[in-house]
């Protein structure tokens, strides 16, 4: 079992030393992975009315590519994790190209989470249709696989047109680690033909259970082994303060969870301190549970 730590993205601040402080006492205390999130616009919330959405402008994002650059050079064995990449707004063959230097310069310890994203209007501005998100992030996936395993790529689909073109460096081992994050039954039989996990977010195990089940029945659809699928369940203390914790880590467990996640976010802490000691306690029921 893995444990991980949410970048606290919205809370850190732009203070480059900081982040560093941060991160190096995440990996100091010895999870296993660091997770950001990923949003390259926010809207003006008054203007969208979206003063209840999840994120707007008033929300600052650092850019999980360009972040990791830097956290590659700064950490020695955390594994980073995107949580997810917002795939369907982004150029693919340039992901292919960031995705692989960022393997190469942290040595293997890239793990991409991706998914098709909530924001309409950031997906819009971006320059994509968020109507056909869906179809094109299957054929992104593809086109993802196929640049980071061969030097040259021949690809003909609906949104990519590629002939004899392709990346280098390619990633070391040719391959990375992809991952969803999603529920619906559209997204779980996806990543049951191209992924090798399920960012489950903070999915109760009530309500993940049937998830569960049918991403099992997918998979074996695919003639893949569902013991071999990771399941990387989120932590959140606003959510799941800590006296939840034994039923709700208990009954993700029981599911099969191979990774949990804390996300320290949202609980009006003020320093870096206290996200840190937050990170502690999380750490301390996980050895003892």
């Amino acid at each position: 079992m893995k444990l991980g730590a949410v970048f606290p993205q919205t809370e850190i601040g732009p203070d480059p030393e900081s982040v560093r402080r941060y991160v190096e006492a995440v990996e100091a205390r010895g999870f296993d992975y660091l997770l950001v999130y990923d949003h390259v616009l926010g809207v003006e919330p008054d203007r969208y009315n979206a003063r209840g959405w999840s994120y707007t402008g008033e929300d600052q994002f650092h850019e999980p590519m360009v972040l990791f650059g830097y956290l590659a050079a700064i950490t020695q064995r955390l594994e980073l994790v995107t949580g997810i990449l917002v795939l369907t707004q982004r150029n693919t063959p340039l992901v292919a190209k960031q995705a692989a230097e960022v393997d190469r310069l942290s040595g293997g310890r890239l793990r991409l989470g991706v998914g098709v994203g909530w924001n309409v209007e950031e997906i819009r501005a971006m320059g994509y249709d968020p109507r056909n998100r869906g179809r094109r992030l299957d054929e992104q996936v593809r086109l993802l696989r196929a640049l980071w395993s061969e030097p040259y790529v021949d690809f003909e689909g609906e949104y990519h047109t590629i002939r004899g073109l392709g990346i280098n460096p390619l990633p070391r081992e040719r391959h990375i680690p992809l991952w969803f994050g999603g529920t619906a039954d559209p997204v779980l039989r996806r990543m049951a033909e191209h992924g090798d996990g399920w960012i489950a977010q903070s999915v109760s195990p009530e309500r993940g259970r049937p998830m569960v089940d049918a991403l099992h029945r997918y998979l074996e659809e695919q003639r893949r082994d569902p013991a071999s699928f990771g399941i990387d369940a989120r932590v959140s203390i606003q959510q799941q303060p800590p006296e939840t914790w034994p039923e709700y880590i208990g009954g993700w467990r029981e599911l099969g969870a191979t990774h949990f996640c804390c996300n320290t976010m949202k609980m009006g802490f003020r320093s870096i301190e206290e996200h840190l000691a937050a990170l502690d306690e999380f750490k301390a029921f996980m050895s003892q549970a």
